[in-house]
């Protein structure tokens, strides 16, 4: 999971629970993940899995909360956990920056988008509000806002869903920021105005060079956007690595549960959409063993009884070191290919069968 050089952002086994009157809820549990400056880390999961909750934490918002946080959040060799209040205020919006889910409950309706782009603007800059208000029409025409000038002065309900958005990663991304975090950016969006933001977000990382966070249930983003996928379920990930190892080679069930539930225009019209059985796990009781044993088709392939009483540790896969999974099976690639792929893509099946037949046969004959 870490590189030669030094990660511009490293999470090392980060925990937030939340202590209810019932127990603790462990929203994050022993979280680790190194994202380079200019890549993208996709963080995908079902609702629930602590995806946001893990972002949200290195933004330092439960910060005053009841949440008992731990672990290491080292943004270019700092540690966010432990700097003050005042020095984290400070960096949120300058070094770290957030695009959050529903862009009209994130800004203030009495006041108009100009003067939130502005006041995010000079909190951390010494300029004049003439020359705030100027940076913040420079931000709404790069972020592709028609007639900025003017539409600078209007209020977040006069604009549509997707300018909300086009002016949240204006705001967002206003001082520069070296991290950036975007939380289900498309969000309630049609398809059109999704691709348009997302070509919109790598457009400006290339010209800032930000590293960004990007959360999302919708596997079709991470294959647009993501450098490497860290898939989280009951507030852990279950497997890591590049995003073309995790969706062409997964090796974890959970993994296969997400590639066969989403719809593909282009698959084989003989193709299935398989949805994941039953409900995610309470984060208050998680289930012994391994958290998504309940769920997972193929406990029955793992001798004795350790999907149920043994939690998997995070592993190499057989992708090499970069690819990590948290799973009992042995054999993931003859199952994914013999048994997941058949269902919800034929032809890659054949393909992927013919790519392990030299290596199966190594393993079962050894002479």
């Amino acid at each position: 999971m870490s590189t030669v050089s030094t990660p511009f952002l490293s999470v090392r086994d980060l925990k937030v629970h939340f202590p209810t009157p019932d127990g603790i809820v462990k929203a994050t549990d022993g979280l680790s993940f190194d994202l380079e400056k200019g890549k993208t880390l996709g963080i995908v999961g079902e609702s629930g899995s602590g995806k946001s909750v893990s972002s949200s934490t290195i933004l330092g918002l439960h910060r005053g909360s009841r949440a008992i946080v731990s672990g290491e959040i080292l943004l270019e060799g700092v540690d966010l956990l432990q700097v003050s209040d005042e020095d984290m205020r400070r960096r949120r919006g300058l070094d770290v920056s957030m695009i959050f889910q529903d862009p009209l409950s994130a800004m203030h309706p009495y006041y108009t988008v100009g003067n939130q782009l502005v006041e995010a603007y000079r909190v951390h800059n010494n300029v004049s509000k003439k020359a705030a208000r100027t940076r913040a029409i420079e931000m709404l025409e790069r972020v592709g806002i028609p007639q900025p000038d003017r539409r600078v002065d209007d209020y977040p309900h006069q604009f549509s869903g997707g300018m909300r958005q086009r002016a949240m990663i204006a705001m967002g991304l206003i001082n520069n920021p070296g991290l950036l975090i975007a939380d289900e950016p498309t969000t309630a969006l049609d398809v059109t105005v999704q691709a348009q933001i997302l070509d919109l977000l790598q457009d400006l990382q290339r010209e800032f060079d930000s590293a960004i966070i990007i959360i999302t249930h919708d596997l079709g983003v991470v294959a647009e956007m993501a450098d490497d996928v860290l898939v989280m379920y009951a507030g852990k990930a279950v497997e890591y690595g590049p995003t073309k190892d995790i969706l062409v080679r997964p090796e974890m069930p959970y993994t296969w549960g997400l590639l066969s539930s989403v719809p593909d225009v282009t698959a084989d019209t003989s193709a299935k959409l398989i949805p994941i059985p039953g409900n995610p796990p309470s984060l208050l009781n998680p289930p012994p063993g391994c958290a998504f044993h309940p769920r997972c088709p193929h406990v029955s392939k793992v001798p004795g009884d350790l999907c149920r009483t043994v939690q998997p540790d995070l592993v190499p896969g057989r992708q090499g070191l970069g690819h990590l999974k948290r799973c009992h099976l042995t054999d993931p690639d003859e199952v994914y290919a013999l048994e997941v792929l058949p269902e919800i893509d034929p032809a890659r099946a054949d393909e992927l069968a013919h790519e392990l037949a030299p290596y199966a046969t190594d393993e079962k004959d050894p002479q």
